[in-house]
């Protein structure tokens, strides 16, 4: 039998923890960057692309985590309605109960016979668990965490910004373009990994997905910061 790779290993929280955090700094990677090459395309004043892509940083940070903040809150009250709901109609029907979760392993492709044994089983052993389980596949103690998501979406993001926002400012005046291109890219390549990985999804195709998508995004803001800003200056 092959053994369970890690992230079959990982629990709901830990995924959504390891889902934030690569998500974050792909984020931040890619929306700082193209901040940092749109200013750059309209002025080369190291000073002034320093403080756009500081601002998006810190703006974009504090956006990601809000934002994972308030869709896994809703997502846990949402959990935790369900979790009442179906203890309490364990306590009230729980013969219906019964035949319901029996019917979910006919479903799933067991014998009549055979779905019944296993839902009373399960049953005796703990109900609750049983049906949150089968029907959604949840586990009461370990829903996904809003503050943990946040947190992660905030560090994560922050990180991934300051690795376009690093090349450009140290990088001379004549290679700042090339050497933010190229370390962009490679970072990108990283969280396409990452992201493949955590999702256990093919890792050459999600690298090639984020790496265009990114050089896209740079290019374009590039070209709109440098025709708009010839056409204001």
């Amino acid at each position: 039998m092959p053994e369970k790779t890690d992230v079959e290993r990982a629990s709901n929280s830990t995924l959504n923890w390891l889902r934030a955090a690569v998500l974050g700094a792909n984020d931040g990677i890619v929306s700082t960057s193209s901040i940092i090459f749109g200013v750059a395309g309209a002025t080369s004043e190291r000073h002034t692309i320093f403080i756009a892509g500081l601002a998006g940083l810190v703006a974009g940070a504090f956006s990601m985590a809000v934002g994972e903040y308030v869709s896994v809150s809703s997502q846990r009250d949402a959990e935790k309605a369900f979790i009442r709901k179906e203890r309490r109609r364990l306590r009230e029907y729980p013969d219906h109960e019964l035949d319901g979760l029996a019917e979910v392993y006919e479903e799933k492709g067991l014998s009549k016979k055979t779905a019944q044994q296993v839902a009373k089983e399960l049953t005796a052993k703990d109900p609750l668990a049983a049906h949150l389980e089968a029907e959604l596949g949840l586990d009461e103690d370990d829903l996904n965490s809003p503050s943990q998501a946040a947190l992660a979406s905030f560090i994560s993001f922050s990180i991934g910004a300051l690795i376009p926002l690093l090349a450009v400012m140290l990088a001379t005046a004549h290679t700042r373009i090339l050497v933010t291109f190229i370390a962009v890219l490679v970072a990108l390549c990283i969280t396409g990994y990452g992201s493949a990985t955590v999702g256990d999804a093919p890792r050459k195709q999600a690298i090639i997905r984020v790496v265009v998508g990114g050089a896209i995004a740079m290019a374009a803001t590039y070209l709109v910061g440098h025709l708009f800003g010839t056409a204001v200056s």
